[in-house]
């Protein structure tokens, strides 16, 4: 099968021929149609995580992927072959698997029925980013009428993040450029803040004095980088970029911290349902053939990616 893969230790993403995963226990073999790309795709490549997460190589990239299944693995029994699904590989140890190749093999926990009104590039833009955002929302827990800054809102967990939190009936702040206003305020951000003309905190409170309630942060991996003196004394910060930690959010006066994305079946069939019907926005700005998915790749590194970015196969 053609793969997009690291070949080895230190070695750049290429596309080769590599033998198809075979199906196993608890797990689903799919034929590709689509594969969402994610930042986490280029820390995988350049193993920026594997010190503390083996790695095994040849190792294929990619972790989100929608497809036809192919076969089922014992004990899997809520899809057959034939069906068309979504699903993710999740960030476990060994990281080897990927779906940017022809056929991936995904853990039964991720796999989802995809919904009749969802084509297999809108799917394979849900699972990581979509579900990221979930655990994002849950850990502020924003209740109606409370006003939350996302930072990083142009990327593919930002879009989600916005439309979940306007769904809860929050104020939402949301950092783009004056290109990306139109498409954040449709999605429901009340105000877009520009981040090239000046410090994030300093417009922010122009507009609320006193503070937002809450921050989203997606961007930034050193406490200098993310707006923490936007919120309030108490406030509460979700981030998945490390960045703060404990000790300097309590300096702050505030509470949160990192979260991770679970894109098992039970967040995210819920998301694709709601996506199916049209209260989700799944934005997919940019599909690009596998023979183009470095590319996509080196627009994700560059920061240039706005809305998700999704490389599809052909039959």
């Amino acid at each position: 099968m053609r793969a997009l893969h690291v070949p080895e230790a230190g070695g750049q993403p290429v596309l080769g021929e590599l033998p198809a995963p075979e199906v196993t226990p608890g797990h689903v073999l799919i034929k590709v149609r689509a594969a969402g790309l994610n930042p986490l795709d280029n820390v995988l490549a350049a193993g920026a995580f594997a010190e503390r997460l083996p790695h095994i190589y040849p190792l294929v990239l990619g972790r989100d992927a929608a497809g036809v299944v192919e076969a089922v693995g014992e004990g899997v029994d809520h899809v057959e072959p034939g069906q068309e699904v979504f699903g993710n590989v999740p960030l476990a140890p060994p990281i080897q698997a990927g779906t940017l190749a022809e056929y991936a093999l995904l853990p039964a926990a991720t796999v989802v029925v995809k919904p009749a009104g969802l084509d297999f590039a809108t799917a394979a833009a849900l699972p990581l980013a979509a579900a990221a955002a979930v655990a994002a929302v849950d850990r502020i827990d924003p209740q109606p009428g409370q006003v939350v800054l996302v930072n990083g809102a142009t990327g593919g967990v930002g879009r989600y993040a916005v439309q979940l939190l306007a769904a809860r009936e929050v104020t939402v702040v949301a950092t783009g450029t004056p290109d990306d206003a139109a498409r954040l305020t449709a999605l429901g951000a009340t105000t877009v803040v520009n981040f090239t003309v000046g410090p994030v905190a300093d417009q922010v409170r122009a507009v609320h004095p006193d503070g937002v309630d809450a921050l989203i942060n997606l961007v930034g991996y050193t406490p200098a980088e993310v707006p923490l003196d936007a919120v309030r004394k108490g406030g509460t910060v979700a981030t998945t970029t490390m960045a703060p930690d404990a000790d300097t959010l309590a300096a702050a006066g505030l509470t949160g911290g990192m979260v991770q994305a679970h894109p098992v079946r039970e967040t995210t069939e819920p998301l694709a349902g709601l996506a199916a019907a049209g209260l989700l926005a799944v934005d997919v700005h940019t599909v690009l053939p596998l023979e183009q998915a470095a590319e996509g790749l080196g627009v994700l590194a560059a920061g240039k990616a706005r809305g998700k970015i999704v490389v599809t196969f052909g039959d």
